[in-house]
């Protein structure tokens, strides 16, 4: 069973930045669709990135230029550089590994919260 670990979040202010860390339990990181999702109190979970197994990324019109999604094969890890952060990125950052067999897995949730 897979198993990823989200890190990174805590508190910040507006504008700064935050660095989240999703680490898998197997190597699943180089050949899956990773992802990173985020959900408000009271909000549907949301897309906020994703980087292919042939390292193309894709992000929302509501993070694009302020967040960036990279990997590291060699640590089973995927990042998520979050700047220019604003009160509204508050949530809880999720990540989520999408095999090639199309099994997916989630991780448990990092707090990101954004306040002066």
């Amino acid at each position: 069973q897979v198993q990823l670990v989200e890190s990174g979040g805590g508190l910040v202010q507006p504008g700064g930045s935050l660095r989240l860390s999703c680490t898998a339990s197997g190597t699943i990181v180089s050949t899956s669709f990773m992802g990173w999702y985020r959900q408000a109190p009271g909000k549907q979970r949301e897309f906020v990135g994703g980087i292919r197994s042939d390292g193309g990324t894709n992000y929302p019109v509501s993070v694009k230029g302020r967040f960036t999604i990279s990997r590291d094969n060699a640590k089973n890890t995927v990042y998520l550089q979050m700047n220019s952060l604003k009160p509204e990125d508050t949530a809880v950052y999720y990540c989520k590994a999408v095999t090639p067999s199309a099994t997916f897995y989630w991780g448990q949730g990092t707090q990101v919260t954004v306040s002066s």
